[in-house]
């Protein structure tokens, strides 16, 4: 990249966007002025970084062939291998395609950035390989992550294993149909509004989204610092708890791993003993107005109040602040989002820390030339959000962060009576895809209309994990289990007690499903 100086026409214009009043004479002054501190971005041009290294040979790979494909939830395929030993060793992982596989093309489910290949590998893609994982490829994702079904990403939708007319879940849809249909191992997600949790209950897997700033996001796309988080989506409780130990703890580069921080051996805690945790049952999780489905409300009560058999105490608990979680963060997720992308291209500012330089590149790019590629909610997002900032500032956005602490607040006031909170982790079985001309509200409605218990916990940092629990009408029902910050490993303890008394696992494909979805 080089440097080339404002015109004086450039400088017009921003005088007149933000009403400055410099006169033409004093322009020109200022004009003079920014042409020799342009010196030091031009020093800047002529010095190297240095990048984070990938450790691992590979190739570049190959766009799946559509028979191979069929529910679309690969966007690439590779072999890219660790180390000889690990606790992964063997193992298969896909890489969401929010998430930078260095030499892989990497288009976080958009047109919009089709081309672009990262040049470093995200630290938990590193953390994988150095455990004997094999990365066999980057999986589908929504476009631009901005939506919690699985229509908005390009080329096409991401079809669930269980009823190929119906939504997967996203943004990490492709994650989770890899798992279920059994195609990978294990896979990696993010969650900012319940992004591993709700693919995971639709497509009947376990996903755990951990405290927030347990895992480094380094070498993620942004959607805001205050809510991203990566997590694990496996078959069983067990490969979640093994996910964690090898992708958790600080790597020095990530702001969102702030002080307070505690980790423990999470596969080492899954010793089948949970007698004496005490449950509650939010009932605000439950009846959520215009969208709850009462089997599903039934199903995930019915766990609940099982877990007695493992020796748990179980009780409802209200809290009035959950049906408010969903407006606390509309404003963190839309303004939050339209600054990290805007201004922040994809990594946000203000923090010491890595900045992939080659993919905020890419996506500036996109945005700023390319914005007719954007998805219906990536559009309506920036419509809203610059509205807002012009007539409201941050206003709004800020008001939102304060009001996340009351709502912290009143779920750790819950915790000082129960162990762990459950609710539904979708208030509705897996909706069907919208017809690809269907009015853009019908496309809006789809993508947003079920998050409302998940995004809580993004807003408040809470951990919590999605377990299957079982099926109504040949669709897969979840269950969504919360625990205080830094508490993951009794979350992923109790989901490993319950499916050993149940025999429980993933939920069951129909015949034939996993051919549908094409071999390895």
């Amino acid at each position: 990249m080089t440097i080339i100086g404002p015109t004086l026409g450039d400088l017009q214009e921003t005088n007149d966007h933000f009403g400055l009043e410099s006169s033409p004479n004093e322009l020109s002054e200022y004009h003079q002025i920014i042409e020799g501190m342009l010196g030091a971005y031009r020093r800047l041009d002529d010095m190297k970084t240095t990048p984070v290294p990938s450790n691992y040979a590979r190739s570049v790979g190959t766009r799946p062939r559509q028979e191979e494909n069929r529910l679309g939830a690969w966007a690439w395929r590779a072999d890219i291998r660790g180390a000889k030993e690990g606790p992964l060793a063997g193992r298969t992982v896909a890489i969401k395609d929010s998430i930078a596989v260095a030499g892989l093309p990497m288009s976080n489910g958009s047109a919009a950035l089709e081309g672009h290949v990262p040049a470093e590998d995200a630290t938990v893609v590193t953390r994988l390989l150095d455990a004997g994982a094999t990365i066999v490829g980057k999986s589908t994702c929504e476009s631009f992550c901005l939506s919690g079904a699985s229509h908005t990403s390009d080329p096409a939708p991401v079809r669930n294993p269980h009823d190929t007319s119906r939504s997967s879940g996203g943004s990490s849809s492709g994650s989770a149909v890899l798992v279920a249909t059994g195609e990978v191992d294990l896979a990696l997600g993010t969650d900012q509004g319940g992004s591993v949790r709700m693919p995971a209950g639709w497509s009947g897997v376990y996903g755990h989204k951990p405290t927030w700033g347990l895992v480094p996001y380094t070498g993620g796309i942004t959607i805001d610092q205050t809510v991203d988080t990566i997590g694990p989506l496996a078959r069983t409780p067990s490969d979640l708890a093994l996910m964690l130990d090898v992708i958790a703890g600080p790597d020095g580069l990530d702001p969102r791993q702030q002080h307070g921080f505690f980790q423990e051996p999470y596969h080492q805690a899954l010793t089948g003993e949970v007698e004496g945790l005490r449950i509650g049952i939010v009932t605000e999780g439950f009846g959520l107005p215009g969208s709850s489905e009462p089997d599903v409300d039934d199903i995930v009560r019915e766990t609940a109040h099982g877990l007695r058999s493992l020796g748990c105490s179980v009780q409802e608990v209200s809290i009035p602040a959950h049906r408010d979680a969903q407006s606390i963060a509309m404003p963190i997720f839309v303004e939050g989002g339209f600054h990290a992308m805007g201004t922040g291209a994809g990594a946000g500012l203000n923090f010491r820390g890595h900045y992939a330089l080659s993919t905020m590149d890419a996506i500036r790019t996109a945005l700023n030339s390319k914005g007719g590629k954007l998805s219906v909610t990536h559009k309506l997002y920036t419509l809203l959000a610059d509205f807002m900032n012009q007539k409201h500032g941050l206003h709004y956005y800020a008001k939102a962060q304060n009001l996340s602490r009351s709502l912290r607040a009143a779920y750790d006031r819950a915790f000082l009576e129960f162990d762990v909170l459950v609710m539904p982790t979708l208030p509705k079985k897996a909706t069907p895809i919208p017809a690809p001309d269907a009015a853009i509200s019908t496309q809006v409605a789809s993508a947003l209309d079920m998050l409302q218990n998940t995004c809580a916990f993004n807003v408040t940092g809470h951990p919590a994990t999605a377990m299957p629990v079982g099926m109504s009408e040949g669709l897969p029902v979840s269950m969504m289990i919360i625990a205080p910050h830094w508490q993951d490993a009794r979350l992923l303890r109790l989901a490993d007690a319950w499916q050993r008394r149940t025999a429980g696992g993933p939920a069951p494909l129909p015949p034939g499903a996993g051919a549908t979805a094409g071999a390895r």
